[in-house]
């Protein structure tokens, strides 16, 4: 629907919109302005660039003009294995009995460079989101490149304290801002306040993958292994940028305790009225993600954008790895 409001409350009418659906585009034009014949309309141009770790889909990195940056996976069994994916290459390697686990890395600062000098080409300004700091350089990467351009004050880069669909949330909602025609300290302010209402949970079918890259700890892992011999389930969370334990759930599978567990975190935020966004990925595990999707929309008010594979550098965390993202909008 296309609506044309008059009004002398634009933010009230903005947030009425939300609840109701999804803002696809907003211009708000100061009518008081037209009449004294000054600008009425802020022109905003601002292109956003962030790494495939986002799980983006591509018609939302087409329809926004997104740059994508890509991790590097190192893993040479991968091209002698059969598979769709590299997910269903792990688990043949496992059958196998192969010991060899993928290494990955982060995005090169020249990788960045080049995104930065593209979006340059169409916008004034270029927004960058990148993976958690503490868990991953890439941060570091983009701060490199942005030494490197002859434009550094025209790049602004922001931590997201996050990765994958946590990440995805803040970039929705960095084009959502965009779209409304804001400033970029506005956004990146905005952006801010909203690192910390966003959720990420992250539950492992076999902690011995993320364990061998390191992101885990050894106690960490045991704990996870301790909790499914019990018939829990144990989740971990990213939170403060930081993977760590995020609590145990008893239920019947993977789907009804992530279920369980964002209708707890989310209660405070929907007794306000707020809308729960979630974003959820897999490693080959797509029959639990899509009956997340739907036990979350038959019990609150649920927006899912979309469900996605991980990219490979969550090859790191092994196959069958389920990745929730949630944020109050």
């Amino acid at each position: 629907m296309k609506i044309h409001i008059h009004t002398d409350y634009p933010d009230e009418v903005k947030n009425v919109l939300k609840q109701t659906g999804q803002i696809q585009s907003l211009r708000i034009e100061d009518m008081a302005k037209e009449v004294a014949g000054e600008e009425s309309v802020r022109k905003v141009s601002i292109g956003i660039v962030t790494e495939d770790i986002s799980t983006l889909l591509p018609k939302i990195i087409e329809r926004y003009q997104i740059e994508l940056v890509f991790a590097k996976l190192d893993w040479p069994p991968e091209k002698d294995l059969p598979g769709k994916n590299i997910y269903e290459k792990l688990r043949e390697a496992d059958k196998r009995g192969m010991k060899i686990f993928p290494k990955t890395s982060q995005a090169m600062p020249g990788s960045y460079l080049n995104a930065f000098k593209k979006q340059l080409k169409k916008f004034d300004k270029v927004l960058c989101i990148t993976m958690s700091s503490k868990v991953s350089g890439c941060y570091d990467s983009a701060k490199q490149a942005q030494t490197m351009i002859q434009k550094p004050k025209s790049i602004f880069i922001l931590d997201s304290l996050s990765g994958a669909a946590g990440e995805a949330l803040l970039v929705l909602r960095a084009i959502e801002l965009i779209q409304e025609q804001r400033e970029i300290n506005e956004i990146i302010k905005e952006l801010k306040k909203e690192i910390s209402k966003t959720h990420l949970y992250l539950v492992f079918e076999d902690p011995k993958w993320i364990e061998a890259s390191g992101r885990i700890t050894e106690s960490q892992a045991n704990w996870i292994r301790r909790m499914k011999k019990l018939k829990f389930h144990p989740i971990m969370e990213l939170k403060n940028g930081v993977i760590g334990k995020g609590g145990v759930v008893f239920a019947q599978d993977t789907a009804e305790a992530l279920l369980k567990k964002i209708l707890k975190e989310s209660k405070r935020a929907r007794k306000q009225g707020k809308k729960i966004r979630v974003i959820i990925n897999h490693s080959d595990n797509l029959q639990t993600a899509n009956k997340l999707k739907k036990m979350l929309k038959g019990k609150i008010k649920v927006e899912v954008p979309f469900i996605s594979l991980n990219p490979p550098l969550f090859s790191a965390a092994g196959p069958g790895t389920l990745i929730v993202g949630w944020a109050a909008i």
